[in-house]
């Protein structure tokens, strides 16, 4: 891993190092084994990972991972989750790491006009950190919705809406689990597919009093929105 001159942050796969990291020595060992276990994680079958360049600022450690969901061929949602790491913690985090993340799918209008269509999309972010036993503080975000009208050489396709979701979080320590980063993807995970309108998944849900241990259980207490969205891109 060679280091970049000028100061500037150098990138490893999907990963950034901040101007602090001068050599592989630089890079914590307790950031490259949460990357490690993140890249570990297996999902969902209809979930592809991949990784892209991690935003260089925001963190003097960073890791990127982008996520579409495709079913019979369509591509229904698709986002990106950032791992971020301050050795020195921060004061906004209360913590050493934050997740960042961003999911958005294509919805049909009525859905999209549905007046409590943001609570519901904030409430399957929640809902799936729940069930799978994440333990996390100061979330914040927003749920929008986009209207598109198209003009021009683009008036042959027909209006497109679309549900977007951001997020940021902070994953604490619960009991010997640690922070438990491949359950947050995997929580992750399901709110991509929840936004791509397919069936939830069974999910593990926090045994009542096991401190972290989970067991398996029904999906998901959030009623979802009807299922299969239009492809992304919508015919």
């Amino acid at each position: 891993m060679a280091g970049v001159s000028g100061g500037k942050p150098r990138h490893e796969g999907g990963s950034a190092f901040g101007d602090g990291a001068s050599g592989e020595q630089a890079v914590p060992e307790v950031f490259r084994a949460a990357v490690a276990e993140l890249l570990g994680t297996r999902l969902r079958p209809e979930i592809t990972l991949g990784q892209t360049p991690a935003p260089r600022r925001l963190a003097p450690y960073a890791h990127a991972l982008t996520a579409t969901v495709e079913a019979d061929g369509e591509e229904l949602a698709d986002g990106r989750l950032v791992l971020l790491h301050d050795p020195s913690g921060h004061e906004a985090w209360q913590g050493e790491f934050r997740l960042v993340s961003l999911t958005q799918a294509d919805l049909e209008r009525e859905i999209a006009d549905d007046p409590l269509l943001a609570e519901v999309g904030w409430s399957w972010l929640t809902d799936a950190l729940e069930q799978f036993g994440c333990a996390y503080t100061e979330p914040s975000g927003t749920v929008s919705r986009a209207y598109s009208q198209y003009f021009g050489g683009m008036a042959d396709r027909p209006s497109s809406t679309e549900i977007e979701i951001r997020a940021s979080w902070t994953p604490i320590a619960r009991g010997d689990a640690g922070l438990n980063l491949g359950a947050h993807l995997r929580a992750w995970g399901e709110l991509l597919c929840q936004c791509a309108g397919l069936p939830p998944s069974p999910l593990p849900l926090p045994a009542p009093g096991a401190g972290g241990a989970v067991t398996s259980g029904p999906a998901s207490s959030v009623v979802p929105m009807p299922t299969r969205r239009q492809p992304r891109g919508g015919a």
